[in-house]
């Protein structure tokens, strides 16, 4: 079962299946964490995005066409309303929200009136979910996995967990860093269909038992969505500047990597945000990011946060 999904990702990344027929790679706690936590958690760290495109690109082709999108959806929103924003945008996968615990028919019935219209438009669903504390209890993981794919309605998890909002991130890293691994072991093998999760762009300066977090979350998955929260194209400090590590690093591990980008309001981190540029410089600059992460085999694609920011962000 793994080495089916392990060949088939494979061939995501190099191109052999292609973004309109083929397989793309596959909410937290409060839904605040995992909005502005992104932005503030790398500030916290003192990332400065070090790494820059200027060293060199992977030789490849990136598997998947520009204008290739995905987005958050944390709230419950109109389907119809959210389809039609998606389609308008290129948007081929929607992370949608579903909680832990049993979920209530109200939800239930939404999501398969999401899943009804973005089949007709040919979008993707994954199942958007996570909390810091999962780190410290996978059982609670687990439930949720279960209960979210068991409803037939996603090709696949979307998690986003960041231990490093738990305060023991500070006194007990590596614990946490070894237990957060063996979450991401313990969902995968727990089903079949592809897993993605969320990291920032500064884990391959975080210690593991055998490297660094950033590789070792990679041997682990089916495919990473980077928080490359960056209001820039490209350059130092940039989307593509913090973002690059990751797609050289998922180019050598075989596995997809999604750049994302944040539209949400962010008071204390202005240039991690694409909230006071608007629509405009946002459109530009995924444009931008597209053409210069084609040379890279693992790109596939730009992820916004989040689908209720992005579509009220100013022209």
């Amino acid at each position: 079962m793994r080495m089916v999904k392990r060949r088939l990702l494979a061939a995501v990344v190099t191109g052999v299946i292609s973004a309109a027929g083929g397989l793309a790679p596959a909410w937290a706690a409060p839904v605040q964490a995992g909005n502005d936590s992104a932005g503030r958690a790398s500030e916290a760290q003192g990332r400065s995005g070090r790494a820059s495109e200027a060293q060199g690109a992977v030789v490849g082709t990136a598997a998947v066409p520009p204008g290739t999108r995905a987005m958050w959806l944390w709230w419950t929103a109109d389907p119809t309303t959210t389809v039609a924003w998606a389609s308008s945008q290129g948007v081929t996968e929607i992370f949608a929200y579903v909680p832990a615990g049993k979920l209530a028919q109200r939800d239930l019935r939404q999501l398969r009136t999401l899943k009804l219209l973005a089949d007709r438009a040919g979008i993707r669903l994954a199942a958007l979910g996570g909390d810091p504390t999962w780190v410290l209890s996978p059982s609670a993981a687990l439930a949720w996995q279960r209960q979210a794919l068991a409803t037939g309605l996603f090709h696949g998890s979307h998690v986003d967990v960041e231990p490093y909002l738990l305060p023991a991130w500070e006194t007990s890293q590596p614990t946490l860093v070894a237990s957060y691994l063996r979450l991401l072991e313990a969902l995968q093998a727990a089903d079949s269909r592809p897993l993605e999760v969320d990291v920032p762009f500064w884990y391959n300066e975080i210690p593991s038992a055998t490297g660094n977090l950033a590789d070792a979350v990679l041997e682990r998955v089916d495919a990473v969505t980077v928080m490359s929260y960056r209001d820039t194209a490209v350059g130092e400090g940039s989307i593509l500047g913090v973002g690059v590590d990751m797609l050289r690093r998922g180019a050598t591990a075989g596995r997809p990597v999604r750049l994302a980008v944040e539209t949400g309001q962010l008071a204390d981190c202005p240039y991690c945000t694409f909230y006071e540029e608007g629509q405009a410089t946002l459109a530009a600059a995924l444009a931008q990011v597209d053409l210069a992460a084609s040379d890279y085999a693992s790109f596939t694609g730009l992820a916004v946060h989040h689908y209720a920011s992005w579509r009220t962000l100013k022209p």
